[in-house]
């Protein structure tokens, strides 16, 4: 069994698709992952300042508050620049929904890099493309930030652009399931759940060899 770094880790649950939100740390000296729809607010209403988010993937319900932390010098952390390709604001645009996400610039690509160190927390990265080309998990010993990689008896969906079900199963078996069993999960929608209660149980991870 394997001792979690100790970290406070407050969620934020907000905009249409119900989007998770991880504060990790005290509020003058905290990091944000994830910044979904009404996130501003909730960090003012805790007396939260961030300084720093980390993306796990640029889906529009998980970056429509970005913007507004940007402005405030929130320093803007992803695996590629912002794109209305990976916001997904191109296809629901054209599909007769007029959603728009503030444009907003990433400080730091971390494309290409295995590990990232903001604030008082270091983590390992692992690329895991398949529910977005984009998609980035964030480790730390004993937790998993893994966006919408990985659910409680589910994975990401594979049938929005830039999508493959392939790549997706295969990242997860390889980088996310050789991760201690006690490993926490924080998904971008739904419950936290862990690596060994999803590699055992988990219907779309079966017959992973595992």
């Amino acid at each position: 069994m394997i001792s979690p770094v100790k970290i406070n880790i407050r969620c934020y649950t907000g905009g249409m698709a119900q989007t998770n939100a991880y504060l990790l740390g005290e509020n003058d000296h905290c990091i944000l992952i994830d910044a979904p729809l009404g996130v501003g607010d909730w960090l003012k209403s805790v007396g939260a300042h961030p300084s720093d988010v980390l993306l796990t993937h640029q889906h529009y319900d998980h970056v429509e508050g970005v913007a507004e932390l940007a402005e405030q010098g929130i320093r803007v952390h992803a695996y590629s620049p912002y794109d209305k390709e990976l916001t997904l604001e191109t296809l629901l645009q054209q599909s007769g929904i007029p959603l728009t996400v503030t444009p907003y610039s990433v400080d730091e690509e971390l494309k290409g890099l295995d590990s990232i160190a903001v604030g008082d927390y270091s983590f390992a990265l692992a690329h895991i493309p398949g529910h977005a080309s984009d998609s980035l998990v964030f480790s730390t010993t004993g937790h998993a930030f893994v966006g919408d990689t990985l659910f409680a008896s589910g994975i990401g969906r594979a049938d929005l652009p830039g999508g493959d079900m392939e790549l997706l199963v295969s990242g997860i078996r390889e980088k996310l399931l050789s991760l201690d069993d006690d490993t926490h999960v924080f998904p971008g929608h739904g419950p936290t759940t862990s690596i060994g209660t999803e590699r055992s149980s988990n219907p779309y991870l079966q017959n992973s060899g595992f």
